[in-house]
């Protein structure tokens, strides 16, 4: 195949194909945390699913070319003696690197799928339907159309409901449950006939998280419009706590 071909392929195709772009892990906690990353079903793991990020560090790598879903979120307290690595919460299943695997409830998820649209449209929210342990935003730099920071800044653990909370072995409280996790019953999980979007509602639980982080989903069926289209942005940026 002669060269000026090639270039003539290259160049039809070039405008078709995904801008590059940047995910970035960002660390703004007062103390170490160990991020995780899981792809939906078909997609790669990025990172190999986990890595360690100390306080007021960050990491950053390509994002996949390609339409690629999943979902990021930390993992706290996590120890590796004598062979075995755990973590308080988010554990994914004692594994540093999390090649697939999902992360122990409650957490905190960023929930993303990049690059899904044939105009490279990425979409972005984060979820407190599996419970909260850190604080966390989703910031989208450099997109076009609507792309607007969300999450929850605050730190519910201060604040959570006795009946929600999740203790360290010294008392602490590490993380704050779904009702779901809490109580398991089928109301409050959106399971069997509360499994769609008429009877699937808000409880007085769903309700604590939502009024203290409303730019976050609380409940399986909640639609707060916040999974936002936010074209071709540069880099997104899912940050830990805040200065």
């Amino acid at each position: 195949m002669s060269s000026s071909y090639s270039l003539s392929i290259l160049l039809i195709l070039l405008p078709f194909s995904h801008a590059s772009m940047i995910l970035t892990v960002v660390n703004h906690c007062p103390y170490p945390i160990w991020p995780a990353i899981q792809p939906n079903t078909g997609h790669p793991a990025l990172e190999r699913g986990g890595f360690f990020l100390n306080t007021n560090t960050h990491r950053s790598f390509p994002a996949p070319t390609k339409h690629w879903s999943g979902r990021i979120w930390a993992r706290t307290g996590c120890t590796h003696t004598n062979n075995k690595f755990s973590c308080i919460t988010g554990d994914c299943g004692g594994k540093l690197e999390c090649n697939g695997l999902g992360g122990a409830t409650p957490t905190t998820l960023a929930q993303l799928s990049l690059h899904h649209t044939p105009t490279d449209q990425t979409s972005y929210g984060v979820s407190l339907v599996d419970g909260f342990n850190v604080p966390m935003t989703v910031t989208p730099h450099e997109g076009k159309g609507t792309c607007p920071v969300v999450g929850c800044k605050a730190d519910l653990l201060a604040t959570c409901p006795w009946s929600l909370q999740k203790h360290a072995e010294d008392g602490r409280v590490v993380a704050c449950k779904s009702g779901c996790d809490a109580f398991n019953t089928d109301e409050f999980c959106c399971r069997g006939h509360f499994n769609n979007v008429n009877t699937c509602k808000g409880s007085k639980w769903s309700d604590f998280f939502k009024s203290a982080c409303p730019a976050t989903f609380a409940f399986a069926h909640d639609n707060p419009s916040l999974m936002h289209e936010c074209s071709s942005p540069k880099e997104v940026k899912v940050i830990f706590c805040h200065p």
